[in-house]
């Protein structure tokens, strides 16, 4: 019974989590009781992992072109085998009609081999059927 007890606690040693946070300037990990904090005037607050990081904010300089920060190495397209890297699916994307609410299938198909003359003229026809309904309508009142 002890020797369980002894394993229990072993493994509870074993699977204690720290809480990590990032570095603003860098990307990596500041673990607790590191680093250092800078708060702004506008209360925006930076953690820093250690004097060069911060230094480096203060000369407003840009991570992406510092090549050991994160953010230079995503934007250089390093480190992609340690990510996860997922296969590109292929969509087969085949030309379906479907019926509308409006018409069926046979209805497209019958507008869509019409000719542009015929197509414009019954465009215009149907103009000429709405000018007439407001004037009919302007009329009236």
């Amino acid at each position: 019974r002890l020797e369980l007890c002894a394993t229990r606690a072993a493994t509870r040693e074993s699977t204690m989590v720290l809480k990590t946070e990032r570095c603003s300037f860098s990307g990596l990990r500041v673990y607790p009781g590191h680093g250092t904090r800078l708060t702004k005037i506008d209360s925006s607050t930076f953690l820093f992992l250690n004097g060069k990081c911060k230094k480096m904010f203060n000369q407003k300089k840009k991570p992406a072109k510092l090549a050991w920060t994160t953010t230079y190495r995503k934007a250089h397209k390093k480190d992609i085998e340690a990510s996860t890297t997922r296969k590109k699916r292929r969509v087969n994307k085949s030309a379906f009609t479907r019926s509308l609410v409006g018409a069926s299938l046979e209805v497209l198909a019958k507008k869509r081999n019409e000719k542009p003359e015929v197509r414009a003229a019954a465009r215009e026809a149907a103009l000429r059927e709405i000018k007439e309904r407001a004037k009919k309508a302007k009329g009236k009142k």
